[in-house]
Formats: structure tokens, C-alpha cells, sequence
């Protein structure tokens, strides 16, 4: 299962703020572990008014990939296609950002492709001038799909919509949990039990505060091996949870 994995691999969520960008950085971790070159691609960074870190540079203090690289930015927190309209930039072309993610797929084993909130938000225009979506991109490239959800409640409903709408686009997808609560309630393992047929892995609430190397020497933890860590036993992760 892992061969499905290599070349372009997109990363989106349910939702905005599931956790998207430190799961880039757990997979891009576990990857290079693993002996892989790793490449990060964020298509469109929004919000860098604020003068926060961009996705691309979080990753890049966690886990150190071969290349990061930001196809177009945009200064306000809007969907990508929104924030250049406000902005009075050009879009982001659909072609580009499919050229962009083929020209570092020829240099790396794994290129990991961070969207922007769920995935069918507006990323930006095709010739035609019609939008594009992250699913779009997807489908343009062949590349699977890992999907950061929620470990709460209505994760469930949001995932099975956004797994549909994969499926549904013949994208292969699994699913990661992009921060499980340090102390779980019912509902949280009642969804893990739900999502464990599709599930890749669970990232403790807090990993991207963590410091670089314990990130690093972590990450192979809360990944399966089909995203290059060593999680094999759901059982196990459970009761060391506990």
C-alpha cells in the first residue's frame, strides 16, 4: 500500500484549522525516516497579513523537507481564489500549480501538496476561467488523498461527505486525525471506531508545539506504515493511550 503513497500526494480536511499542516509535517517526518526525498508544495497561502508563519514554514521548522516551496500568496484570510480577487492579484492557474507539483515530483520520492480549508474551496481559475478546487488538482495529477479530520464531534458526517466526494472522483483517500485529545471522551472513541477502516494515523492535540526533534522522533508514532511510520496495532495505540 505504501507505492500508492510516492509521487504527488495531496493533503486536505474536513474543514479549516483540522490540523492540516502539522500532519504535512508528521508524514513529511516519517517519510524522510523512511529515506525518502520529500518535497512540500502549498499552492495557496493565505492570510500573510497577519504576519504569521506560513504553512510552508511550519513544516519546514518541524520536520526539515528536501524543498518547500508557495506557488502564490495572499494577504488576507479568505479562500485562496477570494483573498486574490480582494487583493487585485492574479489567481492561482489550475496548469501552473499541475506543473509545479510534476516538476518536483521528478526530483523527490514524495510531494506532499497542502490545500487550502476543505476541499472543494476555490483555489483558482482554469484557462477557461471557470474555478478550480483542491479536488480538481487531485484529479489533474492522479494523486491520492489524506484527509485531516477532527477527533469530535461531527467529524463523522464531514468526513464521510469529504471521503464521497474523493470517492466519487476516483481519488484513492485515508483518513488522520489531526489532534487527539490528551483526555479522550466517549465520543472520541466512538469515532475512531467509526473511522478505523480508513484511518492512516492520529496526531496528539499539541504536536506542532513540540520541539523539532521530538517531532521528528515522534511522528513515525502516529502514522500507520502506509504513510511511513510504524503504528500497526490500533490495539495497542489505544491502551498506551490510556
Amino acid at each position: 500500500m505504501t507505492d500508492q503513497w510516492r509521487g504527488p500526494v495531496l493533503v486536505t480536511g474536513t474543514d479549516t484549522e483540522v490540523g492540516k499542516t502539522v500532519v504535512t509535517a508528521a508524514i513529511t517526518a516519517a517519510a524522510q525516516a523512511a529515506g525518502l526525498r520529500v518535497a512540500v508544495v502549498k499552492p495557496g497561502q493565505t492570510g500573510t497579513a497577519t504576519g504569521d508563519p506560513g504553512d510552508v514554514e511550519v513544516v519546514t521548522r518541524l520536520a526539515a523537507p528536501m524543498t518547500g516551496r508557495t506557488l502564490a500568496s495572499f494577504p488576507d484570510p479568505l479562500a485562496p481564489l477570494a483573498a486574490a480577487r480582494v487583493a487585485e492579484l492574479p489567481p492561482l492557474e489550475l496548469y501552473n500549480a499541475v506543473d509545479a507539483v510534476r516538476e518536483e515530483a521528478d526530483k523527490h520520492d514524495l510531494v506532499l501538496v497542502e490545500g487550502a480549508g476543505g476541499l472543494l474551496v476555490p483555489m483558482g481559475l482554469r484557462p477557461s476561467g471557470e474555478p478550480w478546487t483542491v479536488a480538481d488538482l487531485a484529479v489533474s495529477l492522479g494523486a491520492p488523498a489524506v484527509v485531516v479530520a477532527r477527533a469530535g464531534l461531527g467529524t463523522l458526517n464531514h468526513t464521510a461527505l469529504t471521503l464521497e466526494a474523493l470517492d466519487r472522483r476516483a481519488v484513492p483517500a485515508g483518513v488522520v486525525i489531526g489532534a487527539w485529545p490528551a483526555e479522550p471522551e466517549l465520543v472520541h472513541w466512538a469515532n475512531v471506531s467509526d473511522l478505523l477502516p480508513d484511518l492512516l494515523g492520529a496526531l496528539p492535540a499539541g504536536a506542532g508545539t513540540m520541539d523539532p526533534g521530538v517531532f521528528r522522533r515522534s511522528a513515525p508514532g502516529w502514522l500507520t506504515p502506509a504513510l511511513y511510520g510504524v503504528l500497526d496495532d490500533w490495539r495497542a495505540w489505544a491502551d498506551e493511550i490510556n
